[in-house]
């Protein structure tokens, strides 16, 4: 069993195209053995986002802290502390920190190549973990 806190994991900045003022925590991944999915901590600063884009797999999210709008197709819906939200394959998203503070949030998704809906193994886990490091 694994327990930590997240501060003790590393704060990497999104360096994605279009993104601003976004960091991600790999709380678990497969360097933890982890056989499905892996669960990350967002970070977006006052007036932070990440691009508007898609993938090919799914998203499972909690808001922890802030306030802020998560955009697709269907116009943006608001966010803040104990909202969750699913994201299906293909469906385009943004996330956008609207609040005084920073926005926290929790985004799971399918290790490459472990689940059906998931980044391809073929892609390779750098090319996925930065494809998929934009939330």
């Amino acid at each position: 069993m694994l327990v930590k806190k997240y501060q003790d994991v590393p704060e990497e900045k999104v360096e994605t195209e279009g993104a601003k003022g976004a960091w991600i925590r790999w709380l678990v991944s497969d360097k933890e053995k982890a056989p499905c999915f892996a669960m990350r901590q967002f970070r977006l600063e006052k007036g932070g986002y990440t691009p508007l884009h898609t993938h090919d797999w799914e998203h499972e999210m909690y808001v922890l802290e802030g306030e802020g709008v998560a955009v697709s197709q269907d116009g943006e819906k608001p966010l803040s502390p104990g909202v969750f939200m699913f994201i299906a394959p293909g469906e385009k998203h943004q996330f956008k920190n609207l609040g005084e503070g920073e926005l926290h949030f929790l985004c799971m998704i399918p290790l490459p190549g472990r689940c059906s809906s998931g980044p391809k193994e073929e892609a390779g886990k750098e090319n996925c973990q930065k494809k998929s490091s934009s939330c």
